[in-house]
């Protein structure tokens, strides 16, 4: 047994010498003012990833947002897993797909909503040198479910192509 484990330990620490572990994420603050009234929008969403093979990538983003104040408050914890394929390799460009699972899990006043998605997002990568990338994913294909979490309520399944300001994200990894 004691074999087995140093073993294991001994592969662990090799992988890790030799990882392609990047982390990074995207974080956003909005402040709008109307009139005198002002409402704050904060944005983090870290990220941690794993390059196993030239084009081939699985990673998770970890998500929370918060908007509005008193009752009319929007609060969202977001879920995201991905396997990355990097399609296309220019000479500091690459573009890659991410297929996901997602859960995102929304609250807004006292109702809490629930929102599971699998599909597509197709990103950018601008590799500025060895260990710093810009990142970007514009546009959404795939499926989503949404549910309020209350008796009665109904589900809405939508099942589409999405390319807008709000499925536009810029972040920054860190390559190990």
């Amino acid at each position: 047994m004691k074999k087995i484990i140093m073993t294991f330990a001994a592969a662990m620490v090799a992988m890790a010498m030799d990882a392609q572990i990047y982390a990074g994420g995207t974080v956003g603050f909005v402040t709008e003012s109307t009139d005198g009234n002002s409402e704050s929008t904060l944005l983090l969403q870290p990220e941690v990833g794993y390059n196993f093979a030239e084009n081939l990538a699985v990673g998770i983003v970890f998500g929370y947002g918060e908007s509005g104040k008193d009752e009319h408050k929007l609060k969202t914890f977001t879920i995201n897993p991905y396997l990355r394929y990097t399609a296309l390799k220019f000479d500091k460009v690459n573009i890659f797909l991410d297929g996901e699972i997602g859960y995102t899990n929304k609250k807004y006043g006292g109702v809490k909503t629930n929102i599971f998605e699998v599909g597509v997002k197709p990103g950018v990568a601008i590799n500025l040198n060895e260990k710093l990338s810009l990142v970007t994913h514009v546009g959404f294909l795939g499926y989503q479910n949404s549910k309020p979490d209350y008796d009665g309520a109904k589900a809405t399944n939508t099942f589409g192509v999405s390319v807008d300001g709000n499925s536009l994200d810029f972040g920054i990894y860190y390559n190990f």
